[in-house]
């Protein structure tokens, strides 16, 4: 990630710009409103000295709580969600995961670790991409899957914009990875439908894998 911002950065930057943009949208209702920063102040248990602050977006540690109840006295509500951002944090095992499978490869195959998806100011990332004539796939790797509904919906949003031919789930070959793909299969080979087997063969001979697959190493 040289060349790219930090995701802990990009943390920083968006909490930044999201509280500036909440404290003007804060100050634009209350005047639209004719309320005075005193009777917000008093609302809300803050000084006026305060609340202006926050308006202004000068509050860096600004308690999410304050936030919304200013908000909330001059008419607006406060409603926050996630999206699929950039690459998270990963760990060793991750790595470690990510290694095995890519030594599983045929010598034909080309690999490239962390390659960003091709979308301008797009912070997400295949774990890795495997190259071969004519074809590519993305791989995510997998070490502790839970919910398969996140899993898959994240995935979908990556193969349709990560331009690659296809996605290989790679997840360790553990009891407890085993049991979340048995009891997720009807939704997994929906997606997934070529056989993790097959897929390594394929592969192991520098062929494409065939079709989405989940792949245990």
């Amino acid at each position: 990630m040289s060349n790219r911002e930090r995701a802990a950065d990009r943390g920083s930057r968006r909490a930044t710009e999201i509280r500036a943009t909440l404290g003007r949208e804060a100050r634009e209702a209350r005047w639209d409103r004719g309320v005075t920063l005193a009777s917000v102040a008093r609302a809300v248990g803050l000084s006026a000295a305060e609340v202006s602050r926050i308006e202004r977006g000068l509050v860096p540690g600004v308690a999410l709580a304050d936030l919304s109840r200013i908000l909330a006295v001059v008419g607006l509500e406060l409603v926050a969600r996630t999206y699929p951002g950039g690459q998270p944090l990963r760990d060793r095992a991750h790595v470690a995961l990510v290694a095995r499978f890519r030594g599983l490869l045929g010598p034909r195959l080309r690999w490239r670790s962390e390659v960003p998806l091709p979308m301008a100011l797009d912070q997400r990332a295949w774990d890795g991409v495997v190259f071969g004539t004519g074809w590519s796939y993305g791989v995510e790797a997998e070490t502790a899957p839970r919910d398969v509904q996140s899993l898959l919906r994240r995935l979908h949003l990556k193969a349709r914009d990560g331009g690659v031919d296809g996605v290989l789930l790679v997840m360790p070959d553990t009891r407890r990875a085993r049991l979340f793909a048995r009891t997720t299969a009807d939704l997994l080979a929906a997606d997934f439908p070529v056989v993790g087997r097959a897929a390594i063969e394929r592969l192991g001979r520098g062929d494409d894998p065939g079709g989405n697959a989940v792949v245990f190493v």
